[in-house]
């Protein structure tokens, strides 16, 4: 936990990264969405705990992605396992990658009101903040393969030469 809290978020990305922490504790241990989300939102964000200070987060970002993930897994689940290798099933993939995956999942799909190269890179990002060696990598590989097809547009490279162009120009 000291890495994920030791590098600077901005309360949207500290809300992604306690929502993958809450599909977590929720995937491992079977709790329920009610019971984790009144947790976190009472007990840990922007809280201090056992020394570990949780950092403030968007709330309402944060109920989002969890109840979003719970609600529309059986959607989303079949998008990521289609994007993954045949020799790596989603229930062989560890239950930390899942649940980013999954919160990545539920927000390229749903908030496209953020552009996709930016869920993309802050999921990475949390992938960094829990993994040091190729899982980062890895999600970003899947994400990208999902972003393509879910939010076709935005990922073409043409579209990104011409966003630049028209930035320069206006």
């Amino acid at each position: 936990m000291s890495k994920a809290t030791s590098k600077p978020a901005n309360k949207r990305g500290s809300a992604r990264l306690s929502a993958v922490q809450a599909l977590y504790q929720m995937d491992v241990g079977g709790a329920g969405l009610t019971e984790v989300v009144a947790e976190y939102e009472n007990f840990r964000l922007g809280r201090e705990i056992d020394g570990e200070t949780y950092l403030d987060a968007d709330v309402s970002w944060f109920r989002g992605v969890v109840g979003g993930v719970v609600k529309e897994q059986k959607s989303i689940d079949p998008i990521i396992h289609q994007a993954l290798t045949d020799d790596w099933p989603l229930s062989r993939i560890d239950s930390t990658l899942r649940a980013i995956l999954r919160a990545s999942v539920f927000e390229l799909m749903n908030r496209r009101d953020v552009d996709a190269r930016v869920v993309v890179s802050e999921y990475v990002e949390v992938a960094k903040a829990f993994f040091e060696s190729d899982e980062p990598k890895m999600v970003n590989g899947v994400l990208d393969r999902i972003a393509r097809n879910v939010r076709s547009g935005e990922m073409d490279p043409k579209k990104e030469a011409e966003d630049s162009t028209e930035g320069k120009a206006g």
